[in-house]
């Protein structure tokens, strides 16, 4: 049975999403987990959406991200993600980039599970997803996905934090991070640090 029962994503569309560990506990508590998270969102979720920002944060993450258009989105068979014997029925079938997400916290939860000794669901279903069809919007969830880590505690300077794409916006490594876009919104590196740093609140969307 799946981890998650998953809401409805639909193509061409932003998203600001929002999962936390059931009854508040955690889904990340050191480096490996933190790494295995993004390992299978780089598998499941970068084939089928733009990601513009991300947190991580102990026992919840945060994303903002455009799922793809249909057109955009590589078949099951290209992405390599299509089983072997399924392939010659199915050559052309690309992946609902609902059950995406249901793939990464299902395949999240059995790594969590066997490591720790737990059992039964890791993460609340379904998981939370607010559209974002705004520039306002789409800015301050940018902000408060980024500020998350000062307001929950773990650092008291943005750049402290290693999960959140905050340092990789403002740094020139290779990334899959629509950073280009990003920028975009905040006019360059200056403006975006500046914007960074008054406190943006969303509560009215999950808290």
């Amino acid at each position: 049975m799946d981890e998650f029962f998953e809401p409805k994503v639909n193509y061409n569309s932003v998203y600001n999403i929002f999962n936390c560990g059931i009854n508040g506990c955690d889904v990340f508590i050191d480096d490996e987990d933190y790494d295995h998270f993004l390992s299978k969102y780089s598998k499941y979720i970068e084939p089928i959406a733009d990601t513009y920002a991300l947190s991580l944060l102990g026992n919840h993450f945060h994303l903002v991200i455009r799922i793809k258009k249909e057109s955009e989105i590589s078949t099951l068979e290209e992405l390599g993600l299509l089983e072997e014997r399924t392939t010659l029925r199915t050559p052309g079938k690309k992946p609902d980039p609902s059950r995406q997400f249901s793939h990464l916290f299902n395949f999240h939860a059995q790594y969590f599970n066997h490591k720790y000794k737990r059992h039964g669901n890791l993460f609340e279903r379904p998981f939370k997803r607010k559209l974002i069809d705004n520039r306002a919007y789409f800015k301050r969830c940018l902000i408060y996905v980024h500020q998350n880590p000062v307001k929950h505690g773990f650092v008291e300077c943005l750049s402290d934090y290693r999960y959140t794409s905050y340092n990789t916006i403002l740094s020139d490594k290779v990334t899959h991070l629509k950073r280009d876009r990003v920028l975009t919104f905040f006019g360059d590196r200056s403006d975006f640090e500046l914007s960074h740093s008054k406190i943006v609140s969303l509560v009215e969307t999950f808290e």
